[in-house]
This record gives structure tokens, sequence and C-alpha cells, in this order.
């Protein structure tokens, strides 16, 4: 696993792991990395400093394990407590937004061209985990 400090071309900084350079490389070749903030394709690799550790003893956990608790974690509450509501995503945060619809928690699907409209027009909304989407999880199954 391979950990990179990432940037979009709107200056958003994230991290995320990698089995190896060249699986950063072909995703990103591919479009599949994907800022988290605006959706955008448009990634490069920053400046990191390698995580050293001073000491024998292992981590207590491990940031893999971190990481897919607290999707689980994510996962578990919007399927809860969330409106599920497809591809009409863009639309129904929009009539949300502007009071065209009842106020609530959705989840759905929505191209990056919809985000940054969304983003664009000061509709809140942010990109979930691929392990969210309906569609993915039964892909899986």
């Amino acid at each position: 696993m391979i950990r990179y400090a990432l940037q979009c071309e709107r200056t958003h900084t994230f991290e995320a792991w990698f089995g190896s350079s060249d699986d950063y490389d072909a995703q990103a070749k591919a479009g599949r990395v994907e800022c988290p903030f605006c959706a955008s394709c448009q990634i490069s690799k920053q400046i990191m400093a390698p995580a050293v550790r001073t000491s024998a003893a292992p981590p207590e956990t491990a940031p893999r394990d971190m990481m897919m608790e607290a999707a689980s974690a994510i996962r578990n509450k919007i399927e809860t407590d969330f409106d599920y509501v497809g591809d009409t995503f863009a639309r129904e945060a929009r009539a949300i937004h502007e009071g065209e619809s009842e106020k609530r928690s959705i989840y759905g699907e929505a191209t990056p061209t919809e985000v940054r409209a969304m983003q664009a027009d000061g509709v809140p909304c942010a990109p979930l985990p691929v392990a969210l989407s309906p569609r993915r999880r039964s892909e899986t199954h």
C-alpha cells in the first residue's frame, strides 16, 4: 500500500491509498481518481514525506482498518437515516435547496458535471465513498 497526498485543479487537497504506484497511475489515467470535495478528475500528486516508524512496536490500528471502520459507520448511518433518490439526486437536491421540496437528508447518483453545477449554485452536496452506491454494492455481491 502507498499513500499519496493529492490535489485537484481547484486546489482541494486530500490523501488516498493505492496498492502500488502503478495502481495510482492506471486509475488516474482512466479518470478514476476523483476529488472528494468537487468530483474533479484533474488530480496531481503533491510532495509528501514518507511515514517512518521510530520504534519496533506495531501501530495500534492500521490506517486502512480505521478507514474501513469509518466508511462502514457512514454507510450504516446514510442507509438508515437518508432517503435514496437514485439518479434524480441533482434535481432533488436543488428542489430541497430552493424550498420546492420537503427538507430531508438524501443520497443518490450524480455525474461530476452535475456536482460541479450544484456547487457553483451553492447547493450543498458532497461525494460519498463508492462503497455507498447501492449499484456498486450489488455488483460485488
